[in-house]
C-alpha cells in the first residue's frame, strides 16, 4: 500500500513530466498563433483557415522533432516511478 507522501510524490513527478513534454508543442502553437494573428491584424485578412493550417503544420513538425525526447521522458518516468510500485518494491 502506498503512503500518502509517496502517492503525492509520484503524482507530482507525473504532472511535471506532462508539463515538460507538452511545453515545446504549446509554446510553438502560441508563437505561431501570435504571428498569424499579428499578420491578420496588419493585413485585415480574416480567414479562419489561415490560423488553423499554420498552427497544425507547426505542431505536427514540433511533435515529429521532439518525439524521441517525449518517449524517453515517459519511459524513464514509467521505469523509475511506476514499475517499482507494480513490482511490489
Amino acid at each position: 500500500m502506498l503512503s500518502p507522501e509517496m502517492f503525492f510524490d509520484i503524482l507530482r513527478a507525473g504532472l511535471w513530466v506532462a508539463v515538460v513534454i507538452s511545453l515545446p508543442i504549446l509554446s510553438v502553437a502560441l508563437a505561431v498563433g501570435l504571428l498569424v494573428g499579428l499578420f491578420q491584424a496588419l493585413t485585415s485578412v480574416q480567414e479562419m483557415t489561415l490560423t488553423f493550417v499554420p498552427k497544425l503544420a507547426a505542431i505536427g513538425l514540433v511533435f515529429w522533432i521532439t518525439m524521441g525526447f517525449m518517449t524517453e521522458r515517459l519511459t524513464s518516468y514509467f521505469q523509475m516511478q511506476i514499475l517499482p510500485i507494480l513490482a511490489g518494491g
